[in-house]
């Protein structure tokens, strides 16, 4: 086993839904680490978004700022954050209509009106940017410790006469089917499970969308559920999808999707390394190597 690379210690939805997607996939990104050279703007920006909600909500649900010193605040962090990024000539998520947008997400939800408002912690803390890491019942195969799921969510807020996860998405498109994709979502039904194993039973998720277009923005509310039972077969799969995972590695073949996975959101990024029969000049010359740690949520660059 020792020319294989490591097995991960810590999984997170990103990495579940990777391995779910396709096993090739999963080995060529989260296993040997590699990344594109060019960062994806969507990663990017999305990234900047959440700094600057975060640092909005901490201003004002925390410190006690006033409304528009917290959205100050928040737009230079966000700002901060995008740095010097050049957004493609195509793409919408310039620094300034990200910039835009959450000033337009505090026009549609008021900070001092909002009636989703950011729970209280047995700590006493706000749960504004929730953390977890969680041991499961499936053994690491080399440390024989427990592999941790691990995840962070926007917040946990009290709204509607219940306790709900609440999550913040941005996207190109608000059309019909944008609320119904989150029913079965793993990543708010793992967020769940893990809120109840801190004391915290959630009702569901409210997930609120921002739309950004170069032109305009425009916006969406969606709640969805998550009964006990959806819990308990979201964790079941969970350790089922691990140990398949562990064979995987044991047996050093991961398989290939070939089919739909290959063309989600916009084409999978090792497209070209599926379709070139000698991959390796192609990985050295256009990726390279970052390993994404779930705990942290950053990747660092490795030779």
């Amino acid at each position: 086993m020792s020319d294989r690379p490591p097995f991960p210690e810590i999984v997170d939805s990103t990495i579940i839904g990777s391995f779910r997607s396709c096993r090739r996939k999963f080995e060529l990104e989260y296993l040997n680490h590699w990344k594109p050279k060019v960062p994806s703007v969507h990663l990017h920006a999305g990234g900047a978004y959440a700094k600057g909600l975060e640092t909005v909500r901490e201003a004002y649900y925390v410190n006690g700022d006033d409304a528009d010193t917290a959205l100050a605040k928040g737009l230079g962090a966000l700002l901060g954050f995008y740095g010097d990024f050049e957004c493609p000539m195509d793409s919408a998520k310039s620094a300034a209509r990200m910039a835009g947008a959450l000033e337009y997400y505090f026009h549609v939800w008021p900070l001092d009106s909002d009636p989703a408002v950011p729970a209280t912690l047995p700590s006493g803390g706000k749960a504004i940017e929730f953390s977890f890491a969680e041991p499961t019942d499936v053994i690491h195969p080399v440390t024989g410790n427990p592999i941790l799921y691990t995840g962070r969510m926007d917040m946990m807020v009290e709204y509607a006469g219940g306790l709900f996860g609440e999550d913040d998405k941005t996207t190109s498109s608000l059309g019909p089917s944008w609320s119904k994709q989150w029913d079965l979502r793993s990543q708010f039904t793992g967020y769940c499970w893990a809120a109840g194993r801190a004391g915290m039973k959630l009702n569901g998720f409210l997930v609120r969308g921002i739309s950004i277009l170069k032109t305009k923005y425009d916006n969406a509310e969606a709640i969805t559920y998550r009964p006990q039972w959806m819990i308990d077969r979201w964790y079941t799969q969970l350790c089922r999808d691990i140990e398949d995972m562990k064979r995987c590695w044991e047996q050093g073949y991961w398989d290939y999707n070939l089919d739909s996975s290959c063309l989600e959101y916009g084409g999978c990024g090792f497209r070209q390394i599926c379709i070139t029969k000698d991959p390796q000049p192609w990985l050295e010359t256009n990726f390279e190597r970052r390993i994404w740690n779930p705990i942290a949520r950053e990747e660092q660059v490795v030779k």
